[in-house]
């Protein structure tokens, strides 16, 4: 018998990353960060109205969803390349500009495809932590750790599990200390932070901004992001991006879902009242816990946070045990106050 295939060295290196996806029918999501209400009910509509058997056929033209984008999100068409969600994003500035062997330089805990990606192509990995007292960025230490050998720096901002935000003075000091070095700022939860780089594209060539449709928006399943950057530098991410990545419904909703400004202030507004909510309820329960500046909150429940997790989950209710980097720590999405107060029913039973 033949001996089976050998993958690269940087691909049986890497650990398997298999997210809890199965089994979340007809639960109370409150373990993705997804917009717990779904999306705009005009983004439906839309896609029922331009649907047809023809338009299936035909492989996407993305010229009507890039002019409406960039106009919404404030910067010029050739600045924007739409993407399979913002996992996409991150993996076509990492192909674009990472050999084999380079240093990409990620905070921890962060969003896991950083590290899935840089892993992929076989880059060096450097890794600092966040303050472990108080989980607060560590600017300072990021600063110091940046070196001229250093080709990326991804950060979360706000941070997912952490909730984490750097200031934007922060970023520009990131970008200063690193001006030859692919600085990706990834802002999924920019809508609950108001904390936004794109101001800063004209200034920085080595700025790029990465944006989702997966999570204020409530289209998840759609798979779509974008990353935003000086006109040049995204001529050179379309090079390394499948030219049909993005698929058709993808560009058709969003452009639906950014014309519905109502819908999402109200989200948001209802987010926020529902984080403060949360807040509230778990220093009643005495429930020690971190300040976000998403959609979501990161609460210690020590060792009993697998047990906390597994009971909520009996009871319909799913939560995200982050405890295998954060010890006794569970993440909560916050979506609207009655799924709060839901949750919180609950832990007074558990807790």
């Amino acid at each position: 018998m033949a001996e089976p295939l050998r993958p690269r060295s940087a691909v049986l290196d890497m650990a398997p990353y298999s997210p809890p996806t199965a089994g979340r029918a007809g639960k109370l999501r409150l373990d993705f960060n997804e917009n717990t209400i779904g999306c705009s009910p005009r983004v439906i509509e839309f896609l029922r109205q331009q649907l047809s058997s023809g338009g299936l056929s035909i492989y996407p033209e993305y010229g009507e969803a890039r002019q409406e984008l960039s106009a919404f999100f404030g910067v010029q068409p050739k600045e924007l390349l739409l993407t399979n969600g913002t996992d996409e994003a991150i993996q076509v500035v990492i192909n674009t500009y990472v050999d084999d062997g380079d240093e990409v330089l990620l905070l921890k805990p962060s969003y896991a495809m950083y590290r899935f990606y840089a892993e992929v192509a076989a880059a060096r990995i450097r890794e600092l932590a966040y303050r472990p007292e108080n989980l607060e960025f560590p600017l300072e230490e990021l600063l110091a750790a940046i070196r001229p050998e250093t080709r990326a720096v991804i950060v979360a901002n706000p941070n997912n599990p952490t909730g984490t935000a750097v200031s934007l003075d922060g970023i520009e000091q990131i970008l200063q200390q690193a001006p030859a070095t692919a600085v990706m700022i990834d802002e999924a939860y920019y809508e609950f932070s108001g904390i936004t780089a794109l101001g800063l594209l004209p200034r920085y060539p080595n700025l790029f901004v990465s944006r989702t449709f997966s999570k204020v928006y409530g289209m998840a399943a759609m798979r779509l992001g974008c990353v935003f950057s000086r006109a040049d530098n995204i001529a050179c991410l379309h090079k390394a991006q499948s030219p049909y990545s993005v698929n058709a419904l993808a560009a058709l909703a969003a452009r639906e879902a950014v014309r519905d400004r109502d819908y999402i202030a109200r989200y948001v507004e209802e987010a926020l009242a529902a984080r403060d909510l949360l807040y509230g309820e778990l220093e009643r329960l005495g429930i020690p816990h971190y300040p976000s500046a998403a959609n979501f909150v990161l609460a210690r429940f020590g060792q009993r946070a697998i047990e906390v997790r597994d009971r909520l989950r009996e009871a319909g209710v799913l939560v995200r045990d982050r405890s295998y980097e954060l010890p006794g720590c569970v993440r909560i999405t916050v979506g609207s106050r009655e799924q709060v107060r839901r949750l919180v029913t609950l832990l007074e039973e558990i807790w």
